[in-house]
C-alpha cells in the first residue's frame, strides 16, 4: 500500500501541488487523472523520488520514503517498477537486454537467472519472439510492452505508469490497459497510472483521483465518475468524450 499525505510542491512562486492526500491499495489499478499542468506528473515524480516536495509524506507500507534512512530508501526503490511515457528504451540494446537492464544494475543474479527472468517477463507481455530485435525494429505498442516487461522484471510491489497509452492507437491502448490490469491482479501489485485517457478511466479505473490546478477535487472509481457533481471533473470528462468521438 502507498499513502501520500498532504503533499505540497512549488516551483518558484507557482504552486503545483497543494495538500494532496491519497491511498493506493495492492491489487488495484489506481488512476491519477487531470488536464495538462494539473500536477499529476509532478505528483508521480514526488512518489518515486525524482522530485522532493516541500511538505508531506510518502509512505510505502508504512515506510517513510522521504525521511527514511538510506537503507530504507534503497529497499523501497528496489521494489518499484516504472513505465515511462516514452518507454525510455536503450536504442543500442536488444529487447532482451533492455528488459534485463535492472537486473544487471541492481542484482547479483547469475547470467542464466537473468536471462530466464527476462525471458519470463517477455513471455508475460507476449514478446518472446522479439527478444533479439532492436527497439528501432518494433512498433510503438511493442515498445510499451517491452517497457512493462522491464518494469516488472524485478518483481516489484509497486508499479508506476506515466501516460502508458500516449501515442498509441485506440486498439493498442486497450491492449496495454488490459495488460497492466492483468499484471496488477496476477502479482497483487500496487499500481498507479497517470493518464488522461477516457477509455482507461472506464476500463481499468478501480480507483480514480482527479487533480485540478494542484488540488484533489474528487476521488472515486469508474462506476461513479460519470455521476460526479464536481463541475471541473464533468468538464474534463466531456472534453475527453468529445475528442474520442471526433477521433472515430
Amino acid at each position: 500500500m502507498i499513502e501520500i499525505k498532504n503533499i505540497s510542491k512549488t516551483f518558484g512562486d507557482r504552486t503545483i501541488l497543494d495538500d494532496v492526500s491519497a491511498v493506493f491499495k495492492p491489487g488495484t489499478t489506481s488512476l491519477i487523472i487531470g488536464g495538462s499542468g494539473t500536477g499529476k506528473s509532478v505528483l508521480l515524480k514526488c512518489m518515486i523520488g525524482l522530485v522532493k516536495p516541500e511538505a508531506g509524506q510518502v509512505l510505502y507500507d508504512g515506510r517513510d520514503f522521504l525521511k527514511g534512512d538510506e537503507e530504507t530508501i534503497k529497499a523501497i526503490r528496489r521494489e518499484m517498477g516504472v513505465l515511462f511515457q516514452g518507454s525510455a528504451l536503450f536504442d543500442s540494446k536488444s529487447v532482451r537486454d533492455n528488459v534485463r537492464f535492472p537486473l544487471d544494475m541492481l542484482t547479483s543474479m547469475s547470467e542464466s537467472d537473468k536471462r530466464d527472468r527476462a525471458e519470463f517477463c517477455l513471455q508475460r507481455v507476449g514478446l518472446e519472439q522479439a527478444a533479439d530485435r532492436m527497439p528501432s525494429e518494433i512498433s510503438g505498442g511493442m515498445k510499451k510492452r517491452v517497457g512493462i516487461a522491464r518494469a516488472i522484471v524485478m518483481n516489484p510491489k509497486y508499479l508506476f505508469c506515466d501516460e502508458p497509452n500516449s501515442g498509441l492507437d485506440p486498439l493498442t491502448s486497450i491492449k496495454i490497459d488490459q495488460l497492466i490490469k492483468e499484471i496488477t491482479d496476477e502479482f497483487n501489485i500496487t499500481t498507479v497510472v497517470i493518464t488522461h485517457d477516457m477509455n482507461s478511466m472506464m476500463e481499468i479505473g478501480e480507483q480514480i483521483t482527479f487533480l485540478y490546478q494542484g488540488h484533489k477535487l474528487w476521488e472515486g472509481d469508474n462506476t461513479t465518475i460519470t455521476s460526479s457533481t464536481v463541475p471541473e471533473l464533468n468538464e474534463f470528462i466531456y472534453a475527453n468524450k468529445l475528442l474520442r468521438d471526433m477521433g472515430k
